[in-house]
C-alpha cells in the first residue's frame, strides 16, 4: 500500500493547481510597523513576523489569539471563563489582559484603562475575513508605540474598502456548539471614495466545565471603515464600529454535592468596546507625508452581583466594571532631510479615564494624561550598512517622564545575507487602578481589600539583540534568526506587603533575565506548496528586587508566606521550548490542504497552578467552487486532531480544569 501512495502524493503536488499570482518569496515584504518607516526586513530595527491572509485562512482558527502558535516567543491558551491571553516571552501575572505587548489595528490601541491599561482578546474588534496581514513586531518598540509596547508589537492592517467590491456570506457549524455567521459588503462612494461593513457573530458552548466551573461564549461585531480620496494629495479614513460579547463567570463551593458559591455565584460577565477612528493623510513632495488621526474608544464590562457577607453600600460587587474611555490624537511627519537618510518623527495626546464603583469606591471618574513626542531615523551610508536610531519621551501624570532610546546596526553582507545587532530600553507603566484603586469590603479600616500605590515605579526593559536574516530567492527560502537577551527591572505585581488588614496594592517585586533565541524558517518548494517552520528557546531567571526583598522580609506578607510561588512564576512563566510548523498545500480540483502543528513546553499562567507540555495538531481541507458564476468555497476544520490537552490551567491533584479537546465544524461562504 505504501509504494502506492508515495506516487499519489508526488503526482499531486506536482500536478496540483497553480499557484496564486503573488509567490510566497517573491520578495521579503516592506514591514512599516517597527520605525513607522516603510522598509524591508532587511533594513528593520528589530524581527517582525508577517502572517498574510493565506496563513491565517489555511492555519484554521477561529479566535484571531490561536493565530499567535505561528509566532515564536509567543504564548497564548483558548478561551474559557477567562479571557484568552497572549503573551510573549512569559511574564504572567494577575492581569489577564496582556499589558506588555501594544495591540493595534489600522494604527488604532486595542488597550483600555478598563481593562488594566491592557488588551482584552474577547472583545477582537475585527473580523479575521478582514485582516490584510498582521505584522508581529518581535521586540520591545515603546520608542515608536509607546509605554505597551514594551516586550513588542502586534499591528493588525485590515483590507482595503476599495478592494471589497459586492457581498459575501460565510457561515459556520460544528461540535461544542460553534455556530459563526459573517456578512460583509462593500463598494463604492462615489467617484473617490470606498467602504467595508461587516457583521459577524461567533458563538460555542466553551470548554468541558468537568470540576467547578462553566463556560460559554458569544461575540457580535460590526465594523464599517470608508476611505475618501478627496484630491490628489489628500485622503480620509473613517472607521467605526461595535463589538460585544457574553461570557460566565462563577464557582461552585464544593463539588459533592454541587453547591454555588454565594461569594462567587455563577453569572453572566457582559462587555462591549466601541469606537471610531478619523484619518487624514497628505502626500507632500519627494515622497514625504503628514498625517493626523483622532481615536476615541469606550469599554464597558458588567458582572455584577450581590456579595451575601458584605453590608449594603459594598455588597453590589462588580470587578469586571464599569467603563473606560480614551481619546487620542496623533500627528506624524515622514520625510528625507538629507540624501540617504530617512526621518519620522511625531507626537501624540492621550486621555484615559475610569469609572468603577467596586474598584475605585468612593473616587468617581479617575483620569490620566500622556504626551508622547518620538523619532526614527534611518541612515543608509552605502549598500551593505543600515543604521536606525530612535526615541520617545513619554510625560504621564500617573507615572511621570520616561526617555526610551533604540539603535540598530544591519550588515548585508551580499542581497541574501543580513546580521543585526541592536539594543532597546524601553518602560512600562501600569493601569489607573494600579495608582488609584480603592476596593473595600466594607467602611471600616480593616475592610480594604485593594488600594492604590501612588509610588509606583514603571518597570525598565533593556534589551540587546544580534539577529541573522537569510532570503534566498533562488531556493524560495527565508530564514530569520534571532539571539536576545532582555533585562526587566521592577517587575510589577498585585501583592500584600504586610499582615493582614494590610490591602493588597501593585508593586515592584522582581528582576527578572531572559536569554534565548528564536527561528522562523520559510520554504517554497514547489509551486503549489508552502512551509513555515518556527521555533523558540527561553531560560528566565529572577531575583527579588529590592522593595520585594523588603517585603519578603516583612512578616504577613503573602511574599513571605510563599516565596517560592513567585519565584517559579516568574522563571516558569514561558515554556523553555515551543515549535511549530504549517504546511499549505494546493491540490488538483481546487482543493487546499493545510496541517498545523504545535509543540509546547510546560509553564505557569498563575501562582498557583501549572500546565503540562502538550502538543496538538490542526487541519483544514477547503474546496473551491463556482456556482452561477459566484465564487464560493466549502472547508472542513478539525482542531486538536490528537484529543484531550490542557493549555491554561491544572490545579495540583486536582482534575485537569481547562480541558481543550476536539473541536470541528464545516464552513460555507458565497460570494455575491
Amino acid at each position: 500500500m505504501s509504494s502506492r501512495i508515495a506516487p499519489l502524493i508526488l503526482s499531486l503536488l506536482v500536478t496540483g493547481a497553480s499557484a496564486s499570482d503573488e509567490l510566497f518569496f517573491a520578495d521579503l515584504p516592506v514591514v512599516a510597523s517597527v520605525s513607522r518607516l516603510p522598509q524591508r526586513l532587511a533594513d528593520a530595527p528589530a524581527s517582525v513576523t508577517v502572517i498574510d491572509r493565506e496563513m491565517i485562512r489555511a492555519s484554521g482558527v477561529r479566535s484571531l489569539n490561536d493565530i499567535f502558535r505561528l509566532v515564536p516567543g509567543f504564548q497564548t491558551f483558548a478561551h474559557s471563563d477567562t479571557a484568552a491571553r497572549v503573551n510573549y516571552h512569559g511574564i504572567t501575572d494577575d492581569n489577564d489582559f496582556s499589558p506588555r505587548v501594544q495591540v493595534l489595528i489600522d494604527g488604532r490601541s486595542l488597550h483600555s484603562p478598563l481593562f488594566r491599561n491592557g488588551m482584552n482578546w474577547a472583545l477582537v474588534p475585527v473580523a479575521l475575513e478582514d485582516i490584510e496581514r498582521i505584522e508581529v513586531v518581535r521586540g520591545s518598540n515603546s520608542v515608536s508605540y509607546g509605554t505597551n509596547a514594551f516586550l513588542g508589537v502586534v499591528n493588525i492592517i485590515t483590507i482595503d474598502p476599495s478592494l471589497v467590491q459586492g457581498s459575501s456570506l460565510s457561515a459556520s457549524s460544528g461540535s461544542q456548539g460553534v455556530r459563526d455567521y459573517t456578512l460583509r459588503t462593500g463598494g463604492r462612494i462615489g467617484d473617490n471614495g470606498s467602504y467595508r461593513l461587516t457583521y459577524q457573530e461567533t458563538k460555542d458552548e466553551g470548554l468541558d466545565d468537568d470540576y467547578d466551573w462553566r463556560d460559554s461564549y458569544r461575540n457580535r461585531r460590526l465594523d464599517l471603515r470608508v476611505n475618501y480620496a478627496a484630491s490628489i494629495s489628500d485622503s480620509l479614513e473613517l472607521h467605526l464600529g461595535r463589538v460585544d460579547g457574553e461570557f460566565t463567570r462563577g464557582r461552585l463551593d464544593t463539588v459533592t454535592p454541587p453547591v454555588v458559591d454565594t461569594r462567587n455565584p455563577f453569572r453572566a460577565l457582559d462587555e462591549s468596546s466601541l469606537w471610531i477612528q478619523t484619518r487624514w493623510l497628505r502626500t507632500l513632495e519627494d515622497g514625504a507625508d503628514f498625517s493626523l488621526r483622532y481615536t476615541f474608544s469606550e469599554d464597558r464590562g458588567d458582572d455584577s452581583y450581590t456579595h451575601p457577607s458584605r453590608p449594603p453600600g459594598y455588597n453590589e460587587v462588580n470587578e469586571s466594571g464599569d467603563w473606560g474611555r480614551r481619546h487620542e490624537i496623533e500627528a506624524m511627519h515622514n520625510f528625507s532631510p538629507i540624501d540617504k537618510v530617512r526621518l519620522v518623527w511625531g507626537a501624540s495626546w492621550r486621555h484615559d479615564a475610569v469609572s468603577s464603583k467596586t474598584m475605585l469606591h468612593d473616587r468617581g471618574t479617575e483620569t490620566r494624561q500622556v504626551w508622547r513626542a518620538f523619532a526614527n531615523s534611518e541612515w543608509k551610508p552605502s549598500s551593505w550598512v543600515t543604521a536606525n536610531l530612535g526615541a520617545s519621551s513619554e510625560y504621564d501624570t500617573l507615572a511621570g517622564n520616561h526617555l526610551s532610546p533604540r539603535a540598530s546596526l544591519a550588515f548585508h553582507f551580499n542581497t541574501e545575507n543580513t546580521v543585526r545587532v541592536g539594543y532597546a530600553q524601553a518602560w512600562r507603566t501600569s493601569s489607573i487602578f494600579a495608582y488609584r484603586a480603592n476596593y473595600l469590603s466594607g467602611p471600616a479600616a480593616n475592610q480594604v481589600i485593594r488600594i492604590g500605590n501612588p509610588q509606583l515605579p514603571a518597570e525598565r526593559l533593556d534589551s540587546w539583540e544580534l539577529a541573522y536574516l537569510g532570503d534566498w530567492r533562488d531556493w524560495r527560502m527565508s530564514l530569520d534568526v534571532r539571539h536576545f537577551r532582555e533585562r526587566v527591572s521592577d517587575r510589577l505585581m498585585i501583592v500584600r506587603t504586610g499582615a493582614s488588614p494590610i490591602p493588597d496594592s501593585e508593586q515592584s517585586i522582581q528582576d527578572i533575565t531572559m536569554r534565548g533565541y528564536e527561528v522562523q524558517f520559510k520554504w517554497q518548494p514547489l509551486e503549489m506548496t508552502r512551509v513555515l517552520l518556527n521555533h523558540y528557546s527561553i531560560r528566565i531567571d529572577s531575583r527579588f528586587s529590592e522593595n520585594g526583598q523588603r517585603i519578603l522580609e516583612t512578616p504577613g506578607s503573602n511574599i513571605g508566606a510563599s516565596p517560592d510561588r513567585y519565584v517559579r512564576l516568574a522563571d516558569e512563566s514561558a515554556p523553555r521550548r515551543s515549535s511549530s510548523v504549517l504546511l499549505m498545500q494546493k491540490l488538483p480540483l481546487g482543493f487546499d490542504l493545510s496541517l498545523a502543528r504545535y509543540w509546547v513546553g510546560g509553564m505557569r499562567w498563575t501562582r498557583n497552578t501549572s500546565v503540562d507540555k502538550y502538543a496538538r495538531t490542526d487541519a483544514r481541507l477547503a474546496h473551491t467552487f463556482k456556482l452561477g458564476g459566484k465564487r464560493g468555497e466549502i472547508a472542513y476544520t478539525v482542531q486538536s486532531l490528537d484529543g484531550a490537552h490542557v493549555e491554561q490551567r491544572k490545579a495540583g491533584s486536582q482534575p485537569n480544569q481547562r480541558t481543550v479537546d476536539r473541536r470541528h465544524w464545516v464552513s460555507l461562504s458565497v460570494d455575491f
